[in-house]
């Protein structure tokens, strides 16, 4: 989207289209997102693409956010398992 609120989009793939219909600009912003295309691999990137997640979770609804909450504990899960172990290896180690 530009700087006016115009989103080009309309001009070219959704030619027809009212602007301002809210159904019509989230169409354009999910194929803003879809094409986008971004390095994954940096952590402003893998930032991004996590804050893409929850946003999109949020709008879910049903099985689908069950889904995207399920995910997410598991990678919190992971995480405190993860962090647990090295914790556990770094105390075995500094008592040798």
């Amino acid at each position: 989207m530009t700087e006016s609120g115009h989103n080009p989009r309309f001009d070219d793939d959704l030619a027809g289209l009212d602007p301002d219909d809210p159904e019509a600009q989230a169409f354009a912003r999910h194929l803003d997102r879809m094409q986008r295309c971004e390095p994954g691999f940096t952590v402003e990137g893998t930032l991004h693409n996590v804050a893409e997640f929850a946003e999109s979770s949020t709008r879910a609804g049903g099985l689908r956010w069950w889904i995207a909450a399920t995910i997410v504990v598991l990678l919190v899960l992971g995480v405190i398992v993860a962090s647990w172990d090295i914790v556990v290896r770094a105390v075995q180690w500094l008592a040798e």
